[in-house]
């Protein structure tokens, strides 16, 4: 069963909370609602906070002067915050979270589980997987509006060397893929969509993904992965654990905001397993690929180990310490009422 939560003001917090009457509350990355967090610490409510983070902007807003005796006393709630990194671990004691309830344990986006697919599903991406298996293929998952010229611009580039290639291209709004598809259209430009099921023809290049849910099993059907929402500036990346852990080559742009932890990581561990590049180099570096099948299979493997080093007991190291700063509080907090009442 789930809820949603209703808006943070006092009066509809404390009737939530009433209502349920919760254990304890887990929040992850950066949803901190000060009204939720103070009543339910009024309430006795254990708090934690997983894979916290606050992007550059939000850390210097809550750093004023006015703002930050709210933002200590909201920290002061918790009895747990793993940051996503050591820099965002700074962040929280700079705050002036208590220095006791900051932990480490890893990056959950890494912590990524095969869910499978359903049976109709899987004939139609096996089929396309027929279509794609004597093509060049290539993936831009993720793009926001504006990325679409930067792929199609590589598209182009590549399409010139490789005129069987297919581009597929997943947006992260369902309506921004119909636009792609309705604006190539009108150039006499060949689109298969994924909403319509289309079959991908022989004259047709491009292959937009305007659907939900389904981006993991599209990994599975390309050797190579740009991860957008990463080429423009102003952007803050997507997460590269998922294209790493079907075993793509990884590429991505600069902009890639809080996810530059997760990049530094996986280079560090292999410098072939990410390639940050900007958008005017995209199309040859993705040639490269195409044309290299040693480079192209180093840097998929480089990609994949990279994730399972990363990924290794994150989950573990996670729920170990929810069961000794959060469930174990939980439990003795109901004892006590228990013996009270």
């Amino acid at each position: 069963m789930n809820q949603f939560a209703p808006l943070d003001l006092p009066s509809a917090m404390d009737a939530f909370l009433g209502y349920w009457k919760p254990s304890a509350i887990i929040l992850l990355e950066s949803e901190l609602w000060p009204n939720l967090i103070v009543g339910a610490a009024r309430n006795g409510i254990a708090l934690a906070l997983l894979n916290g983070r606050m992007s550059k902007k939000s850390f210097q807003n809550w750093s004023q002067p006015a703002i930050l005796p709210l933002i200590r006393l909201m920290l002061s709630k918790f009895s747990l915050i793993l940051p996503l990194s050591t820099n965002q671990g700074i962040h929280f004691q700079l705050l002036q979270a208590p220095p006791f309830i900051i932990n480490f344990s890893g990056d959950l986006k890494c912590a990524i589980d095969d869910f499978g697919i359903l049976e109709g599903e899987r004939s139609i991406l096996e089929e396309l997987q027929v279509e794609l298996a004597h093509r060049k293929v290539w993936m831009a998952s993720s793009i926001h509006k504006g990325e679409e010229n930067v792929i199609l611009r590589a598209h182009n580039v590549l399409k010139q060397m490789h005129p069987g290639i297919v581009t597929i291209i997943v947006p992260r709004q369902l309506r921004h893929g119909q636009d792609i598809a309705l604006k190539l259209q009108k150039e006499g430009v060949l689109v298969a969509l994924r909403s319509r099921r289309d079959k991908l023809m022989p004259g047709t290049n491009i292959y937009i993904v305007d659907s939900l849910g389904e981006l993991r099993d599209f990994y599975r059907l390309t050797p190579i992965a740009v991860v957008g929402g990463s080429f423009l500036p102003g952007s803050a990346g997507h997460n590269i654990s998922e294209a790493a852990a079907a075993g793509c080559a990884v590429l991505t742009g600069h902009h890639v905001g809080h996810f530059s932890q997760m990049a530094l990581e996986m280079q560090r561990l292999n410098p072939l397993s990410v390639l940050q590049i900007s958008g005017e180099k995209l199309g040859d570096a993705v040639n490269e690929l195409f044309c290299n099948d040693k480079i192209l299979e180093e840097r998929r493997t480089a990609a994949k180990h990279a994730y399972h080093a990363l990924s290794r007991g994150v989950v573990e190291n996670v729920w170990r310490q929810l069961q000794f700063h959060i469930f174990n509080k939980s439990m003795r907090g109901m004892n006590v009422v228990e013996q009270r009442t």
